[in-house]
């Protein structure tokens, strides 16, 4: 049964969802789930999937697919002003918290890789504490407005700390002068995408979204290809390409007008190409690597401990902008790191040989633990109805 490896993985990707719906007191986020499905079915469990052949295809794609969906999702409009502001300066606090912190691990005990660690430590995962916010009316809050600012620099970040400084095709300066060209290109596509456009262009796309042919969504698979390609030769990680791409259709489909299309562009990416990327990785997660030795054994706590201090300490820039109540579980929101973006830093540095597997097996690890435990206990401290929450405002706070 081993040799049906599309049928497993579709089993993982359906049964992750089933399970996330049982009534356990708190709600494991699927894409956890999905890892540890993929774990099970994995080498170290059934051995039913082997990280090779489609498999291995398809999660290169799913990890495209998975960055282009973070993109998708940010909406600058609602954190620019003092929220935008606040997340920036308070996520470089964490970057430079991390790298000390990091420098530290790197002797005691021997962590190699501490720049690809740092960045991992300094993420922020948008998707997993959305619907949290969302279910407790926290989201259209001020608390709501800061969490957002909070999250998406904390993705957007390493994601472009990551292409600047772990490129070795050209030096920094000539890397920095690329990302003004590749940013201008987005700034001109967006401008092109969000502009008025002829009737008959609208009634034609619109005509072919609902037909065999699903021009639109056809569209946005090339716009990802085109960017992935773009980022390369520019000297980027391709995932800097696939994240631009979901930032620019994400514009262009603002709005009531581009919810048809976001459902369909939904449908393709999370219900086909993210389940290859969660699955696959906890297929290739090496799990007796977390028992090899004792250090490796104490990486885990630790870096779960450094997740909630590196990305909550900065807490304390926020002063009366968070309520008292409101400061530890913004620590624990902040504290939940992306594990789409562990996961592509781990692949990186291993992919390069400078990430040791043991390391790797580590932060993928203490991320889906923290994923676990952190969204469970901000919530409870959030069950408070935000009926008296400040509200947000629009401008800025």
């Amino acid at each position: 049964m081993s040799g049906h490896p599309a049928f497993w993985l579709l089993v993982a990707a359906v049964a992750a969802p089933l399970l996330a719906e049982l009534p356990l007191g708190f709600k494991v986020p699927v894409v956890v789930l999905e890892v540890v499905l993929g774990i099970a079915l994995g080498r170290h469990g059934l051995g039913l999937l082997h990280f090779d052949g489609l498999v291995s295809a398809m999660f290169t794609l799913g990890m495209a697919a998975t960055l282009f969906m973070a993109g998708m999702e940010l909406e600058w409009d609602r954190i620019r002003g003092r929220p935008l502001t606040l997340a920036t300066i308070g996520w470089v606090v964490s970057l430079l918290l991390a790298l000390a912190l990091v420098g530290v691990l790197h002797d005691i005990p021997y962590v190699d890789a501490p720049l690809m660690v740092a960045l991992a430590l300094a993420t922020t995962s948008l998707g997993v504490l959305l619907p949290v916010f969302r279910d407790s009316g926290h989201l259209d809050t001020r608390f709501g407005s800061l969490f957002l600012a909070a999250g998406t620099i904390g993705e957007v970040g390493p994601i472009v700390v990551m292409s600047l400084l772990l490129s070795h095709r050209y030096s920094t300066w000539q890397e920095a002068g690329f990302l003004v060209v590749f940013l201008g290109l987005i700034v001109v596509a967006a401008t092109i995408g969000m502009a008025k456009h002829p009737p008959r262009v609208l009634a034609f796309l619109n005509r072919t979204m609902h037909a065999s042919a699903q021009l639109p969504v056809r569209m946005s698979l090339l716009l990802v290809a085109g960017f992935l390609v773009l980022a390369q030769e520019l000297g980027f990680e391709s995932i800097f390409g696939a994240f631009a791409a979901g930032m620019l259709v994400g514009l262009v489909t603002r709005g009531e007008s581009g919810e048809p299309m976001r459902a369909k562009i939904d449908a393709v990416f999370f219900g086909w190409f993210s389940p290859f990327f969660f699955v696959g990785t906890g297929i290739r997660f090496d799990l007796p690597a977390l028992t090899r030795d004792l250090e490796t054994m104490l990486l885990i706590p630790t870096f779960l401990l450094l997740f909630l201090l590196v990305r909550g300490i900065p807490v304390i820039l926020y002063g009366k902008q968070l309520r008292p109540t409101e400061r530890m579980p913004f620590m624990l929101a902040s504290g939940v790191p992306s594990l789409s973006i562990i996961v592509v830093i781990t692949e990186i540095g291993l992919r390069a040989e400078v990430m040791s597997g043991d390391i790797a097996a580590a932060l993928v690890g203490a991320a889906l633990l923290s994923i676990m435990i952190f969204p469970t206990i901000a919530g409870m401290l959030l069950s408070e109805k935000p009926g008296s929450v400040r509200a947000i405002d629009r401008r800025g706070l």
